[in-house]
């Protein structure tokens, strides 16, 4: 099967085609230090055969810090524990690049000390019930240093990449989106300048680490809001990135307030016909880009992940959930294993009332 066929990013040699798509574990301590139990959680996805291991999604400023126990990765004294933990990853045969990630408005104001966030601009955020501050010139500028500096520190602690989270409404996301960024500066107010933000997070990152390293990125290929983002202009700013160096681009959708139905991580996937729903997207990418895609969205049966290879609607495939439910799915594939046991019910999302995040179904069963 192509899926269990070796596959390149630049340096990092995968031994198959299956992913593991960022996913927020609550796994850090309260001051976002790794943990021996956010170790053990990716030695696990290591043994368990996934090509590559996205981690969930990592704090570079302290103003973007949108869940508790998220791991951090804006100061040096963080380095040591991520040394740790990419070594013990390697060591058990992973491969593991990092998610860098601000929350921008989609924070609330408990995980900022009491602060508002931030965001390109101040438009009221329903589900978080928050309104943002709108990001000063040089507020701006710091928080792209902040990339680019978390992105050294990534390649100091010895993961083999990085990954943008451009996605899920997100604050680079909500730069890209006319919905979210309103202004009319070098910013913001038409699609070339709401692009800058991401460019210039990008060069400050290819600064840092230079051409050799990986450089990933999430993106959104539509936000499923009025006035947002379209698969037409993710489509323009991925050929913006390819042209600028990107090394692979993970396709997703929906932000925070979408509709239920038309969020990231969606229910009731129960029949094949469901899943991969974000793949009438991905084939679009694939048309249009040489850059390596990952699809993500839905995807459980090996079959279906099979299919979409087969037919060159991705080159690679994107598993959440699945994993968190089996970490080994990888492996119980390539041993004939057809579909995920995870029912998409979402209670491994609910991470607010979760000591961490996992499969409360499996444990109903234990």
């Amino acid at each position: 099967m192509k899926l269990f066929s070796p596959f390149e990013i630049k340096t990092i040699k995968m031994k198959n085609r299956i992913v593991r798509s960022a996913t927020y574990e609550k796994m850090a301590d309260e001051d976002g230090f790794v943990t021996e139990q956010l170790i053990n959680f990716y030695v696990n996805l290591a043994k368990g055969g996934a090509g590559l291991i996205i981690t969930g999604n990592a704090l570079v400023h302290v103003s973007g810090r949108s869940a508790p126990k998220m791991l951090c990765i804006h100061n040096d004294f963080y380095i040591d524990g991520l040394k740790k933990l990419t070594s013990s990853v390697h060591e058990a045969g992973g491969k593991i690049i990092i998610q860098l990630s601000h929350g921008g408005r989609q924070c609330a104001s408990i995980f900022l000390y009491g602060n508002p966030p931030v965001a390109p601009s101040a438009v009221y955020e329903p589900v978080y019930k928050v309104m943002p501050r709108e990001l000063t010139q040089e507020e701006i500028w710091e928080i792209i240093e902040s990339f680019g500096k978390a992105a050294r520190r990534a390649k100091e602690a010895g993961f083999d990449g990085v990954q943008i989270h451009g996605a899920h409404g997100y604050l680079i996301n909500q730069f890209l989106s006319p919905y979210t960024n309103r202004r009319n500066d070098y910013w913001g107010g038409d699609e070339e300048r709401r692009f800058h933000f991401l460019e210039e997070v990008y060069n400050s990152i290819r600064d840092n680490v230079g051409y050799d390293y990986p450089i990933m990125i999430k993106l959104n290929a539509c936000d499923f809001v009025k006035n947002g983002l379209t698969l037409e202009e993710s489509l323009r700013i991925a050929k913006r990135l390819e042209n600028m160096g990107i090394d692979a681009i993970e396709v997703s959708g929906g932000i925070v307030e979408s509709k239920i139905e038309e969020r990231p991580v969606r229910m009731k996937i129960d029949s094949p016909e469901k899943e991969a729903y974000f793949r009438e997207f991905s084939k679009e990418f694939k048309k249009n880009l040489k850059v390596p895609i990952m699809l993500v969205g839905g995807i459980r049966s090996r079959q279906v992940a099979e299919d979409i290879l087969q037919k060159n609607d991705a080159d690679l495939i994107s598993l959440s959930r699945p994993l968190i439910r089996e970490p080994d799915l990888p492996n119980k594939w390539m041993k004939g294993k057809e579909k995920s046991d995870c029912i998409s019910c979402n209670e491994c999302m609910r991470f607010i009332k979760l000591d961490y995040v996992k499969c409360t179904q499996l444990e109903k069963k234990r």
